[in-house]
């Protein structure tokens, strides 16, 4: 599979993540602790049977080479698991206070730091067709956004929940930094650490605040697709997928969850949709195109 269409795929993924969260009945912590340990347990099966295929000396070479920058590479993916955390907490705390299209599409305020950090933190260059790219989606993404319902309205308060979600964006920009940084990591053990790493962070919190409760089987179904698919087969297509590209283009590429989201809030949940979600979505899809 190419890495462009990886990318693409894990965000058509990620697009649908806010239509679960809504359908499932249990805080931020207690979601964002089952997401994790039940990728956690995906993700081990995933890397149990993808080893036992590695076989011959070449990867025993690679292993002692690998080893030189161990240290280095936990550090970063322990940093990333904690970023993580917060990432998920803040997106989830985004959905509960205002619409899919509203949470997501603030969100991601995201590439727009990545693609403006990346030259500083990863000396990629940033060219003026990239730079005009960019500025083509947030002017989409404003165009969207500016056009969503204003103050409270029902349960929602737009204010507070696209608050969160430029906070939430603040920390997804530094998980792709940070995992730019991180080298000779196959994508399953990145994925791997950094998952489980949140699985750790979060399990003395849960306890602590004896919240987890599964009301129904409703919830339980959307909470093993949320762990297993939006988690593990994301992240894994996801992070598989930003090895092969710079973090300018995959930063771009990500805006497809967005307009993922836009879609799927109103086809399942009645979201309006109206001509300047339309020219917003168009021009945040041609500014990822040949880049």
């Amino acid at each position: 599979m190419k890495p462009d269409f990886k990318i693409i795929l894990a965000m058509a993924i990620f697009g649908s993540i806010g239509l679960f969260v809504k359908s499932i009945n249990l805080p931020s912590i207690e979601m964002v602790f089952l997401r994790a340990i039940i990728a956690s347990v995906f993700l081990f099966i995933v890397k149990t049977i993808a080893k036992k295929r590695q076989v011959g000396e070449e990867h025993k070479e690679e292993e002692e080479e690998n080893k030189k920058d161990n240290k280095k590479n936990m550090i970063l993916l322990i940093i990333s698991g904690f970023v993580m955390v917060f990432n998920w907490l803040l997106l989830f705390q985004a959905y509960k206070y205002t619409t899919i299209a509203n949470g997501t599409l603030s969100y991601y305020a995201a590439p727009i730091f990545v693609v403006l950090i990346s030259p500083i933190v990863l000396k990629e260059k940033l060219t003026v067709k990239k730079l005009a790219s960019v500025i083509v989606a947030m002017f989409g993404l404003a165009l969207i956004v500016m056009n969503q319902p204003q103050g409270g309205s029902g349960n929602y308060i737009h204010s507070k929940g696209i608050a969160y979600g430029i906070l939430a964006a603040i920390a997804y920009a530094a998980v792709v930094l940070l995992n730019k940084c991180i080298k000779n990591f196959s994508s399953y053990d990145r994925t791997f650490v950094q998952i489980f790493i949140s699985t750790i962070i979060l399990t003395p919190i849960v306890i602590y605040r004896g919240n987890l409760y599964i009301e129904n089987m409703n919830s339980l179904i959307n909470i093993l697709i949320l762990g297993v698919v939006h988690t593990g087969v994301a992240y894994l297509l996801y992070f598989s997928g930003i090895e092969h590209v710079t973090a300018q283009r995959a930063s771009l590429l990500s805006y497809i969850d967005p307009i993922s989201a836009l879609v799927y809030g109103t086809i399942f949940l009645g979201e309006p949709l109206g001509i300047y979600h339309i020219v917003g979505g168009l021009m945040i899809i041609l500014s990822t195109l040949d880049i």
